[in-house]
């Protein structure tokens, strides 16, 4: 535990804790309430008496909502029986999958910039973290190209993000197809992290609830590799529930739930009412949120390039990825400089990568009213480097 470094995200915002008057673009988390009659939801179980342990799996009424829901949205076919495992948020997902499926000495794969803590879930299941560096010149794509060079007999799994925290990046069909095959050829498991799945723009008509979204597990391609991570934090504002969800082959999500059982028994029960009732009915509450955070994002884009910071337009999630190297400054000193100077909050690309310290992390999961305020003291800050520069 001594090697395993803090959150680079909590350890930045130690600082931004103890800052007055900061618009925070920092930590990833809607600015938006979780929907009323998703509460609500919550609200009715704890006064039906809704107070006791679930299933280890999960409540059979959420996980018939989350298969249901699969089979929506994803194309993908998951039996509420022995497929899916209601977690303690995504996070949980992916710790409870890299620990049931790794041994000492096993190798994952996962693409960078990425989250956190990917790196240091692998090295506490005892595997070790193999990063796959992916280029703002190429989009952040992870290619199958950079995957071979890093791929071993010790390889036991690929970790991906799409769309990604923190760059935004996509993937298409044909991408997927392309990983997946790389996957089935080394007999790997593909760990598909897609908590942001719905917050995808460049989905057509994305807005109908029956339009299907891209996903690793759309149309049960090589099921038997594919474990399947998501949750309710992201797309329908509700991060403090603490809810997740994995779905996979019975025998991965049977062992993943043996490691829940013993650790955390079953994920909240009231979190799991609620959970419901965002499957069920939470399509138009999404979509809202979906529009606004696309607003946002084409306001922040222009903004930031037209201050001189060179940032691609995400396809996904609500982050921002701009490159300040035209700053003169690190990712770090950048971060600092604008906290310390202009009371803007963002996280130094460092926290995401080793090869990242040029870019900073923006979140537009705040209102547009700060996000101006913040575009116009990032706009002086880099007017006033340019003087100096």
């Amino acid at each position: 535990m001594a090697e395993i470094p803090k959150s680079g995200i909590r350890r930045f915002f130690d600082i931004v804790a103890q800052s007055k008057d900061v618009v925070s673009l920092g930590v990833g988390e809607p600015d938006f309430d979780t929907p009323w009659h998703i509460s609500r939801a919550a609200v009715t179980c704890l006064e039906n008496g809704g107070t006791h342990y679930t299933s280890n799996l999960g409540t059979p009424r959420l996980r018939r909502a989350i298969s249901d829901y699969l089979q929506r949205r994803f194309a993908a076919s998951y039996s509420p029986d022995n497929e899916i495992l209601a977690t303690v948020g995504v996070s949980e997902a992916i710790d409870l999958a890299v620990r049931a499926i790794c041994s000492p000495g096993d190798e994952v794969l996962y693409h960078e910039p990425c989250f956190v803590s990917y790196s240091a879930t692998v090295r506490l299941a005892h595997a070790t973290p193999v990063a796959v560096q992916t280029r703002k010149e190429d989009s952040f794509a992870l290619t199958v190209d950079a995957l071979e060079k890093k791929v071993t007999p010790k390889t036991k799994a690929l970790l991906v993000n799409f769309p990604c925290n923190p760059t935004g990046a996509t993937v298409s069909r044909a991408e997927m197809d392309a990983i997946l095959d790389f996957c089935s050829r080394h007999d790997i498991f593909l760990l598909a992290d897609e908590v942001y799945s719905e917050l995808n723009y460049r989905v057509d008509g994305i807005d109908n609830p029956k339009t299907v979204l891209p996903s690793f597990a759309a149309g049960g391609k090589r099921r038997d590799l594919v474990i399947l991570l998501n949750g309710f934090s992201k797309s329908w504002a509700m991060t403090g529930y603490r809810l997740g969800y994995a779905a996979g082959p019975a025998d991965v999500i049977d062992a993943m739930m043996k490691i829940h059982q013993y650790g955390i028994m079953s994920a909240p029960t009231l979190a799991q009412a609620a959970g419901v009732e965002a499957m069920d009915f939470g399509d138009a509450d999404v979509a809202k949120m979906r529009r606004e955070y696309r607003r946002r994002r084409d306001f922040m884009v222009a903004a930031l390039n037209a201050a001189g910071l060179e940032t691609p337009e995400p396809g996904g999630a609500f982050y921002l990825f701009p490159d300040v190297s035209s700053t003169g400054l690190s990712g770090d000193d950048f971060a600092m400089e604008l906290l310390e100077g202009h009371k803007v909050a963002c996280v130094p690309g460092s926290a995401f990568g080793s090869e990242a310290s040029r870019f900073v992390r923006m979140s537009y999961a705040t209102s547009m009213e700060k996000l101006k305020t913040a575009a116009a003291r990032i706009a002086g800050m880099c007017e006033s480097r340019k003087r100096n520069f």
